[in-house]
């Protein structure tokens, strides 16, 4: 289990949707220090967090910003793209750069972040996945295949992690109230709410967060 009260935590993301509300909620749980990890560092206003510059699918920037972020011991991988493309369309640019963001770019901070967490004591990694990690749909069949992908990687740095004593946390949600999901019309959880359950997770030790009952019943029926 991790400790939220005087962690020092990066989020990936971090300047909206639900990166924004983890950023919130873990201030609000007495973290010491969060680093607002995003693009441009410009878009955090907030004067209670810490911006750094990282672009996820560059391995240089990722490695500045884990040396700069030298004292962290959550980090949260919140940053994703969805491009919407299928596997069978006419191009393959979509389902690259989703791979790179939502896959090559979660390796590529857990292995730069994963030396830095083990000096100071273990702490967590969060892999912000989806249940599209599960299921494929046409229209978003790209999208899928790089959570899924993801959701691979988590497991076995989860394995791979635990002996310098460091939990590995897959969250797997369905629609959430998101700038990504304005255009669809359906059911969407509040980001607030899965902040929460992600690090009420975290402090109890688990391994999965099923954030709404979409993602419930799906991991109901994979085991089924």
């Amino acid at each position: 289990m991790t400790s939220l009260s005087g962690s020092v935590a990066l989020v990936t993301g971090a300047n909206r949707g639900l990166g924004r509300a983890l950023v919130d909620a873990l201030l609000e749980r007495g973290a010491k220090t969060v680093y607002a990890a995003v693009r441009d560092p410009a878009s955090i206003t907030d004067p209670r967090v810490t911006p750094v510059r990282l672009d996820v699918t560059d391995p240089a920037s990722v490695a500045a910003a884990a040396e700069l972020a030298a004292d962290v011991t959550v980090v949260i991988n919140n940053a994703g793209i969805a491009g919407g493309g299928s596997l069978l369309g006419p191009s393959l640019d979509v389902a690259r750069a989703e791979l790179e963001t939502n896959f090559f770019g979660t390796v590529t901070v857990t292995r730069e972040f994963a030396p830095v967490l083990a000096r100071n004591g273990g702490g967590a990694v969060v892999n912000v996945l989806s249940v599209l990690s599960w299921l494929a749909l046409p229209a978003s069949g790209s999208y899928s295949a790089s959570k899924a992908a993801a959701l691979s990687f988590t497991n076995s740095a989860r394995a791979e992690l635990a002996e310098q004593g460091t939990q590995v946390l897959a969250v797997h949600v369905g629609y959430m109230d998101t700038d990504m999901t304005a255009a669809i019309d359906a059911p969407k959880s509040s980001p607030v709410g899965v902040a929460g359950q992600v690090l009420d997770a975290l402090e109890a030790g688990r391994d999965e967060v099923l954030a709404d009952e979409l993602s419930r019943q799906v991991k109901s029926g994979l085991s089924g």
